[in-house]
């Protein structure tokens, strides 16, 4: 059975003859048919037309590109040009065919001439193998065949895959040592002096934290929020955050030794992709003269606007989710339901969260559908695909950055630090004031923002990354049952043709762009970013990112074999500006966690307290623990006389004048005390010192590790001085010297 084989296929509304749509399409067919193009038509609900192109196309790609195809793998025995290689040729010269009225296949398409065109899923062996071997959930902890990915779905595909494979698992070493610290946080210090001093802290009486029908409450009452910070908040949380940043680090650069080997295997080593974009120029038209590269400061001027409108919408967003925790705060401790009153704090930080997570999804789809990102390829008119698609990374992954961490940064760093005093407070018109931290501590606040949305994240968004393309699937599968034609009086049944079948079959899936593997890349850095940036605050980041990362990979494969068409393979030989992208997360990663242990945590207060104001700073070094009386020292007492008059005081604590506060503040006129100074000069110090230090253990790991294995090094070396031996034969004898 000898099977026809089709590159692509085109899809197109049946239009009225001589319609303008009808005389379009005929135009674009009748350009392709001049080029050699082999063109079938099947009828059905819609018009499939199967497009072959000449083979003399292939050999011209073929001799243009000597160099970097020369050693291309036989990734199918009866075929001379890979089918990945095929493809791609054949979509760079149906997208830049220009028919008569100076129309391309994209202009077609805008105007409704053509619905769709796509390669095809064929049933061949390596199809199969990816089915049993990769898209499939039995498969979840096997080694991914990247080998066949690469030969079906082209290099960048498979980059990303290999990318993604590598990430998960040096992930299992991050997660052992996140999960260690938590252990560690649960057995050693959740018992410690100070979360001790809170459980027993009976008799301190502390601030309301509403103005109106909130009651005094007791510090003990916070007992177990306070163990669950200890379990966070200590000496083991610093050591973890300094491995991360060695941990990112060791990462990047072990993916660049990886690289440099699959690159050199797959023979792209040498690959250029200006020289192949000119290439497929010159194989469509042999005319062409090259774009040249183009830079205008005014169109940067404009996109660097409209990206700083854009970041402060989100920052605006921020404040917004900052507004409705503050009112939220204040209308729960109010409630009449008993479980809402008292535990106000902790149902409005997980009520924000989930708000902060809706707004990530809101985000995300307007920015996928609308906002100025679609006029940027306009503005910056970049000369290749690939600069279109390293600007659009950088101000989208920008976008997407902020929606995610801008509420993250104002909970880690200004949560409970802009507030003011009792007496004194910030407020938002004048009314709401501004939340303070977790009773138990800053840090605890921030725990919660990202557990609850990394793991919302992970359960909610990807079952919908799932189902909604197999709902899509199913329904269009419904929708695009093919009809049988009415049949004319003495006309005779026509067997049906064995390609309409499959192209049905390919077209009733969904339909992938141009920008589907950008949108698995953002996902994956993001989550990154997460695992790596505020690691400190919820040391179990990197246990969830693997178990998401160890679905995901199936997941995607699973999308792309049996939901997806199939993508239009492309050439690469890394990972593209996503490398530069983590290596900045890397250095965000560093400055993150030192601010967030100087400035979130208690982890200087503690220290600082331990080695000037404690027992053993005073040399009684007895068998006394040094954090003894840090609680009581970190409080601030307040007159309930110099509460603001619309401050309502419950009776049961009118017989008691003085009451507590955390902060460093004097009992007369509430300025800093001289403890804060140290304490703030203690966190500055810590800052600049791990921030230098994990920054020159960066350095020191990127140099220890070299981007390329010598081995790779070496097969270069040998390919360049074999090819330089054979260009010698080809020199006459009488025209060497001597």
């Amino acid at each position: 059975q000898n099977e026809e084989k089709w590159d692509f296929v085109l899809v197109s509304d049946i239009h009225e003859m001589g319609s303008e749509k009808e005389i379009k399409r005929k135009k674009f067919l009748d350009e392709l048919s001049k080029k050699g193009f082999t063109i079938k038509k099947i009828e059905d609900t819609k018009l499939f037309y199967g497009v072959r192109a000449p083979q003399h196309i292939f050999w011209k790609y073929q001799c243009l590109l000597t160099n970097s195809d020369s050693r291309q793998q036989n990734c199918s025995a009866h075929q001379d040009i890979p089918a990945t290689t095929r493809i791609r040729v054949v979509h760079f010269i149906l997208q830049n065919t220009v028919t008569s009225d100076l129309e391309k296949l994209h202009d077609l398409m805008k105007k409704k001439v053509f619905e769709a065109a796509f390669p095809l899923h064929k049933k061949e062996e390596i199809r199969e193998i990816l089915k049993k071997k990769w898209a499939r959930w039995r498969v979840l902890f096997k080694e991914q065949p990247i080998e066949e990915i690469r030969c079906y779905f082209g290099e960048k595909v498979a980059l990303y895959f290999a990318w993604l494979g590598w990430y998960t698992y040096l992930l299992i070493f991050a997660a052992a040592a996140g999960l260690a610290t938590v252990t560690a946080g649960a057995i050693v210090f959740s018992s410690s002096q100070v979360s001790k001093e809170i459980c027993d802290a009976n008799n301190t009486i502390m601030c309301p934290l509403c103005d109106q029908n909130c009651s005094f409450w007791v510090l003990s009452d916070t007992c177990t929020y306070a163990k669950v910070t200890q379990m966070i908040d200590n000496e083991a949380t610093v050591v973890f955050a300094m491995f991360m940043a060695i941990w990112a680090t060791v990462f990047l650069e072990l993916w660049k030794r990886e690289r440099a080997t699959v690159a050199i295997n797959w023979d792209m080593y040498g690959w250029d992709e200006d020289e192949e974009e000119l290439a497929l120029h010159m194989i469509n038209n042999c005319q062409h003269e090259p774009q040249p590269y183009r830079h205008s400061y005014f169109r940067s001027t404009i996109v660097l606007v409209l990206a700083v409108l854009m970041i402060m919408v989100l920052i605006g967003i921020a404040h917004a989710l900052v507004i409705y925790r503050a009112v939220a705060m204040a209308l729960f401790m109010q409630s009449q339901v008993d479980l809402l009153s008292k535990h106000a704090d902790t149902v409005a930080v997980m009520t924000g969260a989930v708000l902060h997570y809706l707004t990530i999804v809101i985000m995300t789809k307007v920015r996928s559908h609308t906002g100025p990102w679609a006029l940027l390829p306009f503005l910056e008119k970049p000369r290749t695909f690939s600069q279109q698609e390293n600007n659009f990374t950088v101000k989208i992954f920008l976008f997407q950055f902020f929606t995610n961490f801008s509420s993250l940064i104002y909970i880690a760093f200004f949560l409970g630090r802009i507030n003011g005093h009792p007496g004194h407070y910030v407020r938002i018109a004048g009314h709401w004031r501004l939340e303070e931290c977790h009773p138990s501590g800053c840090i605890t606040d921030l725990f919660i923002q990202m557990a609850v949305i990394m793991v919302l994240k992970q359960t909610i968004s990807n079952i919908m990354e799932y189902l909604i393309p197999w709902i899509t699937h199913q329904l269009r599968k419904k929708q695009k049952l093919p009809k049988k034609r009415s049949m004319m009086l003495g006309e005779e049944e026509e067997a049906e043709d064995p390609c309409k079948r499959q192209w049905l079959n390919n077209y009733e899936l969904n339909e992938v762009n141009v920008f589907s593997l950008f949108n698995e890349y953002l996902e994956i850095v993001i989550q990154y970013s997460f695992t790596t940036i505020f690691v400190a605050a919820f040391p179990l980041a990197p246990l969830l990112a693997l178990i998401n990362n160890v679905i995901e990979i199936h997941m995607d494969a699973i999308k792309m074999m049996r939901l997806r068409r199939r993508m239009v393979p492309r050439k690469a030989k890394d990972i593209g500006i996503w490398l530069q992208v983590l290596e900045a997360i890397g250095i965000l990663a560093v400055i993150g966690n030192g601010l967030v242990i100087a400035i979130t945590s208690d982890f200087i207060p503690v220290q600082v307290y331990q080695y000037m104001y404690s027992p053993c700073a005073r040399g009684n070094h007895t068998s006394v623990d040094c954090s003894t009386g840090y609680i009581n020292n970190s409080l601030s007492v307040f007159r309930i006389q110099d509460f603001e008059p619309h401050t309502k005081v419950l009776p049961e604590f009118n017989g008691v004048q003085i009451k507590e506060y955390r902060d460093y503040r004097n009992a007369d006129d509430y300025s800093y005390t001289v403890q804060f100074w140290h304490i703030f000069a203690a966190r500055l110090a810590f800052l600049i010192l791990f921030e230098h230090v994990a920054l020159c253990v960066k350095v020191i790991a990127a140099w220890y590790i070299p981007d390329v294995p010598q081995r790779v090094k070496n097969q270069i070396l040998t390919k360049k001085h074999s090819n330089l031996r054979n260009e010698l034969r080809w020199v006459m004898p009488w025209k060497l010297p001597g």
